[in-house]
């Protein structure tokens, strides 16, 4: 693993993403549309009632709001966006020896 602060990414926001509707036209739609977004770093594709978990990796919280504002309220069918700021990393997983 590496440390994304020391090349230049020192902000992570976590964003939980709800489309409009959920079929096949918007999900192939949104999954283009993001692959294209280096500042997304991870993302799911989820039951319940948030369709897109993701991670954002950023250099700041201007950053952040450039690529919120700029890049992802733009995308089609994306109905909401709701971010969380991480304070610290309490845990960082690894695989268990079996």
């Amino acid at each position: 693993m590496f440390d994304e602060a020391k090349i230049g990414f020192a902000v992570s926001v976590f964003v939980s993403i709800q489309l409009d509707r959920q079929v096949d036209e918007a999900l192939k739609k949104f999954e283009s549309a993001i692959a294209l977004m280096p500042e997304i770093v991870d993302c799911w594709l989820m039951t319940g009632n948030r369709d897109y978990p993701m991670r954002i990796a950023v250099s700041d919280l201007m950053a952040f709001e450039l690529f919120l504002t700029g890049k992802l309220t733009k995308i089609p069918s994306v109905a909401s966006i709701e971010s969380f700021i991480p304070v610290r990393q309490v845990k960082s997983g690894t695989f268990p020896t079996l």
